[in-house]
């Protein structure tokens, strides 16, 4: 049964709720450099051996790549009604996405001329786990900001069943935003494979997409040699709440991130006593029927709570604290307080703003920072797929009003060759 923990104002949070895991693990790190350097030095062999080992499919070289039978042989295994939602949440995401597009811009003034210069990253890796549930919905979160961005070559991997094949949503998410270079692997051995390249795939630049304990560790190995979007933790939601909430809502909307992994946090802050009762019978009640119930009755158990809260300005400054992944201002007056929120990933607002409209159909990005990381992390967006570059010029005639200025500041720091570097343009050393 979930905690319930009364909270003053001024109180922090409890300890299960400091402690939200960001995947790092020593048994774990070693076990991800040793596969890294596995397919660093055998390629595809290693990327088949370990397919087998770990997600027991039989491939070969020429298995590896998806095919394009393989796709259209997808849409016949799916039905037309799914293929239509799925192209509305793809509409809907293009378009949430495309008002995030900056412009290259150059200010010219006098004698100058500062700007700064936007291109698309050229080779963009996106990884769709496939494990305990086939995220499709995360094909279209990871690939369209990169295609609204502009870039030109998007390389999907995801982990095939032990018939080799991968599941058919995800190859149709896939083929509705035209990404055609897909790899039948998963795990750290598919991050080493974007990151060092093998004899059939050739590296990326960037690596972005959710994945296990695993995959995060890998993300983080290769980081620096690549861009990475952010290591993601374990799923969570926070839901604030008052009487007007209904009770039978806020639970499913707990349950909705509870499902995903035994390690996912849902949590629940109210300022109603009676309400969190309620929630907690109301969760018990709802488990019982709910087909991934023993990951979800883990994850209510060990990491959900529900915290009572004075007022409702103690809710919003301990979900603060949290910087959740997902919150949800179940009030009814719930615009009124969105300036409240500092930390979070994603706001979900009202009592009819449910967490999984924002997973799979309004057009916001659901790749969100995790583990508190919503402090400084932002949701995966366009600007995750392009790079900047600053313009800088100046004439002659406006070096020479500032040159005296830049060697002064390069001599107090001790560089003598910057400070001649503007100088010697118009002194004589």
């Amino acid at each position: 049964m979930i905690d319930i923990f009364n909270i003053k104002r001024g109180e922090g949070l409890p300890d299960k709720l400091k402690l939200r895991s960001q995947l790092t693990q020593k048994d774990v790190t070693a076990a991800v450099n040793e596969i890294i350097q596995k397919v660093r030095t055998e390629g595809d062999d290693a990327l088949i051996e370990l397919t087998k080992k770990f997600d027991k499919a039989e491939l070969t070289k020429e298995t590896l790549k998806v095919t394009p039978e393989e796709i259209q042989e997808a849409y016949s295994m799916v039905s037309s009604e799914l293929v239509a939602s799925m192209t509305k949440s793809r509409d809907n995401i293009t378009a949430f996405h495309e008002k995030q597009k900056e412009k290259s811009w150059i200010d010219y003034q006098e004698g100058s001329a500062l700007g700064q210069l936007i291109r698309p990253i050229a080779n963009v890796g996106v990884y769709v786990p496939g494990g305990t549930a086939p995220l499709s919905s995360s094909v279209l979160m990871n690939v369209l900001p990169a295609k609204v961005a502009g870039v030109s070559r998007i390389v999907m991997m995801t982990p095939p069943g032990a018939d080799g094949k991968v599941n058919p949503c995800m190859l149709i998410a896939a083929d509705l935003c035209g990404v055609t270079e897909i790899y039948k692997c998963g795990g750290a051995q598919a991050i080493a494979a974007l990151a060092y390249g093998t004899q059939s795939i050739k590296p990326v630049d960037k690596i972005v997409g959710p994945g296990n304990i695993y995959v995060a560790n890998a993300k983080r190995a290769v980081y620096g040699l690549v861009g990475i979007d952010m290591i993601a933790g374990p799923s969570e939601v926070l839901i604030i709440a008052e009487d007007s909430a209904t009770p039978k809502f806020v639970a499913a909307d707990l349950l909705s991130q509870a499902e995903h992994d035994a390690l996912a946090a849902p949590i629940l802050i109210t300022t109603s006593a009676s309400l969190a009762e309620k929630v907690r019978i109301e969760l018990d009640r709802q488990l019982n029927n709910l087909p991934r119930k023993e990951i979800a009755e883990k994850s209510v158990n060990s990491n959900g709570c529900i915290l009572v809260a004075d007022d409702l300005q103690t809710a919003f400054d301990l979900a603060n604290a949290v910087a959740p992944e997902h919150l949800e201002l179940s009030l009814s007056d719930a615009f009124t307080h969105i300036d409240k929120v500092k930390n979070a990933g994603a706001i979900f607002v009202g009592h009819y703003s449910p967490e999984p409209l924002g997973d799979y159909f309004a057009g916001p990005n659901h790749v969100l920072p995790t583990s508190g990381t919503a402090r400084f992390f932002s949701p995966l967006s366009v600007m995750d797929f392009v790079k900047k570059s600053s313009i800088v010029y100046y004439s002659e005639e406006k070096l020479k009003e500032s040159y005296q200025d830049i060697a002064r500041f390069a001599r107090a720091e001790e560089l003598e060759a910057h400070a001649r570097s503007a100088s010697i343009r118009f002194e004589e050393y």
